[in-house]
């Protein structure tokens, strides 16, 4: 919950794995624009902060007697129902049906922490699960998919489990601290697996981590956009163009780009099969239509766009086996990371062999680049097949952006700018690049 100019906004979190709930062993919430971190332990899906101070509030949804959704919903025979009590005292629970008849009703004393209850439903398609603890309650809604219409109802306890040590405790989160317009970094972890959402909360907000990977994104599963369908690819909590863009019109290679109301391209080595095979090369500012504001939507299709510096740090930690999300070598230029590269890069197309295991669908493409400087007039096209480039929208200095680089003899991922704006050797946003889009979250 963020508290700001005596208005609440509160910041509660879930996940799922496509459309099945996930239960997560814990979040981490880090501030990247000034630093600090805090993490919050299930069952607590609530993240409290005064906006005013700095620092967390008291969470009141430790403290407090909760039902959580059941999972899976629908379910098609039977489901696993949880919920937290503060404090050892009698709860009592009750299952109506849509027209309010109660149909299963029990009471026991159970201790402070989570516990567990197995529903089987019977021939209805919605039942309504409700718990009461010392006059106050918590109720959940209960899909039924299956075909038991025959069946009874029936209601199993199967367990608990203590309420876990360092649950949120104030100490480790002192530290932390926000203010209005820091972007904050959510880190979502459930078993060996773990999903990160970026975002600078403004209002109530809640925010739901996918765990779902390598799969069309669910529900959108192509995007059709200036007269080409573009697949889509999901990985974790974001969702991408599974191809480069290759929007625009073709003009040549020592050509420069300009703000001219027409979205322009260029193929390399002035091929338009190039294009077709590698998507567009795009001058930094052509791409992001003449504003340096980042995740604009630019070129991209209307409720996408074009990917952050830090988003492109998201996906590197959620495609790397050693570094996870969040890690600070992602914050480093160069080459980074074990094999992020090797699983972003398409399984062929790529020199001397060098190709990758594409394990999460990206494709990322040897496309090269369209280079310039100042002693060759005009452009010139290079790499093709041997490195792959990409804008962020995130403008390093005026001379130039940051972007990532995949090379084919490497199995990470290059991240650079150029500060000191050498046109002659280095890249700056002259530079012609492809471009991916992110589906705005």
């Amino acid at each position: 919950m963020l508290i700001a100019n005596g208005q609440q906004v509160n910041l509660t979190f879930t996940a799922i794995d496509s459309a099945t709930y996930v239960q997560s062993d814990s979040i981490k919430i880090m501030n990247r624009t000034h630093g600090g971190d805090t993490i919050i332990h299930w069952p607590d899906t609530m993240l409290v902060l005064d906006y005013t101070v700095g620092i967390p509030y008291k969470n009141i949804d430790v403290g407090s007697f909760k039902v959580f959704q059941n999972y899976p919903n629908p379910s098609a025979d039977n489901t696993t129902i949880s919920l937290f009590i503060p404090e050892k005292d009698k709860v009592k629970v009750i299952v109506t049906d849509i027209l309010g008849r109660e149909i299963l009703k029990s009471e026991r004393e159970l201790e402070r922490g989570t516990h567990y209850f197995r529903f089987t439903p019977g021939g209805e398609n919605l039942y309504f699960f409700t718990a009461q603890w010392r006059g106050g309650s918590s109720s959940i809604e209960i899909l039924h998919s299956g075909f038991n219409s025959g069946g009874q109802c029936s209601l199993e306890y199967t367990g608990s489990e203590a309420l876990p040590k360092h649950l949120k405790a104030a100490e480790d989160i002192q530290s932390f601290t926000f203010s209005p317009g820091d972007e904050l970094l959510y880190i979502c972890y459930a078993d060996s697996l773990e999903s990160g959402i970026i975002d600078k909360p403004k209002e109530d907000s809640t925010y739901t981590f996918q765990f779902a990977t390598n799969i069309p994104c669910p529900g959108t599963p192509t995007v059709e956009y200036e007269g080409q369908i573009y697949n889509t690819i999901q990985i974790f909590s974001q969702c991408w163009l599974k191809e480069n863009l290759n929007v625009g019109s073709m003009i040549q290679g020592d050509q420069e780009m300009i703000d001219n109301g027409v979205i322009e391209k260029y193929c390399y080595n002035n091929e338009p099969d190039s294009c077709t095979k590698y998507g567009g090369l795009y001058q930094w500012y052509e791409m992001m239509q003449y504003t340096i504001k980042q995740g604009t939507q630019g070129i991209c299709p209307p409720g996408w766009h074009l990917p952050t510096d830090e988003e492109w740090k998201v996906l590197e930690g959620a495609v790397d086996s050693q570094y996870g999300i969040g890690d600070n070598t992602w914050d480093g230029e160069g080459y980074r990371g074990f094999d992020a590269g090797l699983n972003l890069k398409t399984t062929n197309g790529w020199s001397e062999q060098g190709n990758g295991t594409d394990k999460y669908g990206f494709s990322g493409l040897p496309g090269g680049t369209r280079a310039t400087s100042v002693v060759i007039f005009g452009g010139y096209f290079g790499n093709a097949g041997i490195d792959g480039f990409w804008w962020t929208s995130a403008e390093g200095s005026i001379f130039d952006a940051w972007y990532r680089y995949l090379y084919y003899y490497y199995p990470g991922v290059y991240r650079y700018f150029d500060p000191y704006h050498d046109l002659m050797f280095h890249n700056y946003k002259a530079y012609g690049y492809s471009a991916r889009c992110l589906r705005d979250y």
